[in-house]
């Protein structure tokens, strides 16, 4: 039997979590280890000057393994893998996301972090997000989510295989135009603090970050979400820039070793 872990960066309690755990327990055994809060924006934090707690809960009517914990997305993964299972998970799943992760903005996602995470421990993972902010219903969106689920593992993909899907805001799947494999657009935003003033006259500020420009080339997941199409980005974790290696290593950097430091 398949073993999944799902977690998300919504909280435990989130709709687009729950629909998927309906869907994804047709397919294994599903085991949810999700954050107690919402962990939005919180990227690849982990949790070392506390401690970690979690529990077991039962997640509204579905009959599976529940637990909250009150860390972020990327400590889920690791407790849930490294403690709270006891065999090590066939694929990790994070999401639905209550709203996109597409082009540079995944740098930031609790979300994309989570799968991340599980790639690192060399299981296949894949993020799941819907380009709807606030969604009332995840039932559709749950439903493209499975099949593609469904047909990514027919096809079997290398252990650490690491997946961000995006699904555009849809009524039906029959909307839909299909489904792209894309790579990774740019956003760029303009950092927009707001400055405020608590009641003792103390400045405080506001991150409200403005959208300025993008990069949305045909072959991007910008691009295929905004023109009705499920983008499939395959990412990966090494951050190497292979093709400046040759060129700084070209540059013969050395070190004088009589230095005198004052």
């Amino acid at each position: 039997m398949l073993n999944i872990l799902i977690s998300n960066d919504d909280g435990i309690y989130s709709k687009g979590l729950y629909e998927l755990a309906k869907r994804m327990a047709a397919l294994g055994k599903v085991t949810v280890v999700a954050p107690d809060r919402e962990q939005s924006a919180i990227g690849h934090a982990i949790t070392m000057h506390q401690p970690l707690r979690c529990g077991k809960i039962k997640l509204y009517d579905l009959d599976i393994n529940a637990w909250w914990v009150n860390g972020t997305p990327a400590d889920c993964v690791k407790l849930g893998v490294e403690t709270i299972l006891s065999v090590q998970p066939d694929l990790i799943i994070s999401g639905i996301n209550d709203g996109e992760n597409l082009g540079t903005d995944i740098i930031y996602s609790g979300t994309v972090s989570a799968a991340i995470e599980g790639s690192m421990f060399n299981i296949p993972s894949i993020a799941l997000s819907y380009a709807s902010r606030c969604a009332a219903d995840f039932s559709a969106p749950a439903e493209v989510a499975a099949q593609v689920i469904q047909q990514v593992l027919e096809h079997k993909g290398k252990n650490n295989m690491l997946l961000n899907v995006n699904i555009p805001e849809i009524e039906s799947i029959e909307l839909l135009k299909g489904v792209k494999v894309t790579r990774l657009g740019v956003k760029k935003y303009r950092n927009n603090f707001e400055e405020r003033k608590d009641p003792r006259g103390n400045s405080y500020y506001w991150l409200a970050g403005e959208l300025v420009q993008d990069e949305i080339g045909e072959d991007t997941d910008i691009y295929a979400v905004r023109n009705g199409y499920v983008s499939i980005t395959p990412i990966h974790i090494d951050l190497s820039g292979y093709e400046e290696i040759k060129k700084i290593s070209s540059w013969n950097i050395s070190l004088n070793k009589n230095l005198t430091i004052i």
